[in-house]
């Protein structure tokens, strides 16, 4: 029996200033979504230590065994009130504590690696997808110089050493969600980042990159359910 391609999820777990990480909880809820949805796939989610030593060996063991297809990851940032597609990941990293307290060995992710790699994703396409169905969306070329900057850039390489995913990306989402609202409560046409519309456009992200055409109205106005 052939294999179904994989597609793997990545979350963050806590990290100094964010007690609890809001990718640690939606990733698992993507990929139980994702799962049902996708079906002819299979759905990987894990959660990263956010550590500079630990996340990429973490990640290359998953890219080894899971040899994925399609590569998202997610994390968190202060300034993200919706969906931020990061399109360029730099070979650098900055003097900050991880969830371990350790400070990173180098001032560069990789040693002698390029300057900057860009996202294998549809960037620009997503986000018009999302907008068509008034989830919030931006693009970025600046993901920092913390773990999301560097699982990046991690992930990148990965995927020209190990396997040749489809895509691979990375999505910031805001540090704090607000629960979906009521079908009764909700403005028509309203672009709001909530559980709802966070689970929404995630499963559109995945559709969009994998190739696949927008959904029908019919699925775009029952929200998926999510606790907040």
């Amino acid at each position: 029996m052939r294999r179904r391609d994989t597609i793997l999820l990545t979350g963050f777990g806590p990290f100094p200033g964010v007690a609890e990480n809001a990718s640690e909880r939606l990733v698992p809820k993507l990929a139980h979504l994702a799962a049902r949805r996708f079906s002819a796939h299979r759905v990987v989610s894990r959660i990263l230590p956010t550590e500079w030593e630990r996340a990429p060996a973490r990640l290359q063991d998953l890219y080894e065994r899971e040899r994925p297809k399609l590569v998202l990851h997610f994390g968190v940032s202060a300034g993200a009130n919706s969906y931020v597609i990061e399109t360029l990941a730099r070979n650098t990293r900055k003097s900050a504590q991880d969830a371990s307290g350790a400070l990173p060995r180098d001032d560069v992710v990789v040693k002698g690696g390029p300057e900057e790699l860009s996202a294998r994703m549809p960037a620009t396409q997503i986000v018009e997808r999302l907008h068509a169905i008034n989830v919030p969306a931006v693009l970025s070329r600046d993901a920092g110089s913390y773990l999301c900057n560097a699982i990046l850039y991690r992930s990148l390489i990965f995927a020209e050493q190990i396997t040749e995913p489809e895509a691979v990306g990375f999505l910031h989402i805001p540090a704090s969600i607000p629960p979906a609202l009521l079908k009764s409560q909700a403005t028509p046409g309203e672009m709001r980042f909530d559980w709802g519309t966070a689970l929404i456009g995630g499963l559109e992200i995945i559709r969009t990159c994998l190739g696949r055409p927008p959904p029908s109205r019919r699925h775009v106005r029952g929200r998926p359910r999510a606790d907040a």
